[in-house]
């Protein structure tokens, strides 16, 4: 996804060109076509004194919509299916929109939060993390079978979460078995819808020739 400037823009997206939090909030930008939105690279490390004010935390992403500040992938999201309602990432009903949200919150504490080990912890810590991540995927396989889309029948913001840590498995050297086929068969689904494709940056493209 390219970088400009637009002086219309309602909102700015501080985000990290290959940080896959980042890459969940720019999918759902990209799938609900909002392009009024400028985006600001932030590199690990890198020091950004427009996002130091703006953030405690100076974390990425971070959403900047005129004089509201979020900085949760999760709020973020939620917030820009709110703001922009089609089309709907989330089911209209209480029970669906429920099971969606339990969706999220499981990937967060089942995989987004063994990222920062896989990406910067010591080679030990990383090799411990990919192994429960590749386990905990095969292990729930089947799930990507049973309906069209993650746990569900329309495409949500949970697909939104999942599709980013999918696309970075060769980068990162895991490599799933036969057994994970379904896995394998929703990723390229999701890989060759358009929304996808135009939310990568340069940096993620190269992903796919890990």
């Amino acid at each position: 996804m390219a970088v400009t400037a637009n002086r219309r823009s309602l909102m700015t997206l501080f985000s990290e060109p290959s940080e896959a939090q980042s890459h969940r909030v720019r999918l759902v930008l990209s799938e609900k076509g909002i392009s009024n939105v400028d985006i600001i690279d932030v590199k690990v490390g890198e020091h950004n004194q427009d996002l130091v004010d703006l953030n405690p935390y100076n974390m990425v992403p971070t959403l900047v919509d005129r004089d509201l500040v979020l900085y949760d992938p999760s709020i973020i999201c939620e917030y820009l299916d709110e703001r922009f309602p089609h089309p709907p990432l989330m089911p209209v009903d209480p029970v669906s929109r429920a099971k969606v949200r339990l969706a999220l919150f499981r990937l967060e504490e089942d995989f987004y939060t063994l990222l920062p080990d896989i990406e910067e912890g010591t080679p030990s810590q990383a090799r411990k993390a990919k192994k429960e991540l590749r386990e905990s995927l095969i292990s729930g396989a089947e799930i990507f079978s049973a309906k069209p889309f993650f746990l569900s029948d329309e495409f949500t913001l949970a697909d939104c979460a999942i599709i980013p840590i999918l696309w970075r498995l060769p980068f990162w050297g895991i490599e799933l078995p036969n057994e994970a086929a379904p896995i394998k068969k929703y990723a390229q689904r999701m890989f060759n819808r358009e929304g996808f494709s135009k939310s990568l940056t340069e940096i993620e493209q190269e992903f796919a020739g890990s």
